[in-house]
């Protein structure tokens, strides 16, 4: 199982509703998630920076490769106003590299 990071931007003072509609998320985009392989998906944040860091384990895709699924376009749509996105309203996300691993 590969496990990926990425980073994303959160914009100032949204944290409490980014929190808030993840509390929520739509039963069918977990559905979703877990349908293509994607499983042990975190989310920390780094207040100084209001930079999002995403962690997830992977037996399929990664939920990056998933734009072209309705739910997950209506998520975006949905997610827009708390961050900063793509013209098709994906979150601007940058990969990150994997440097150390300890167990």
């Amino acid at each position: 199982m590969e496990k990926v990071a990425f980073k994303m931007k959160l914009k100032p003072g949204m944290l409490e509703e980014y929190k808030k509609r993840h509390q929520e998320i739509w039963p069918k985009l977990v559905d979703l998630l877990h349908y293509n392989g994607i499983s042990d998906y975190t989310i920390f944040l780094d207040e100084e920076t209001d930079t999002l860091f995403a962690v997830q384990r992977l037996s399929g895709h990664s939920s990056q490769d998933l734009g072209n699924e309705v739910i997950v376009q209506k998520w975006w749509l949905y997610m827009r106003d708390l961050m900063e996105v793509n013209p098709d309203n994906s979150p601007i996300s940058k990969n990150l590299q994997h440097v150390f691993h300890m167990d």
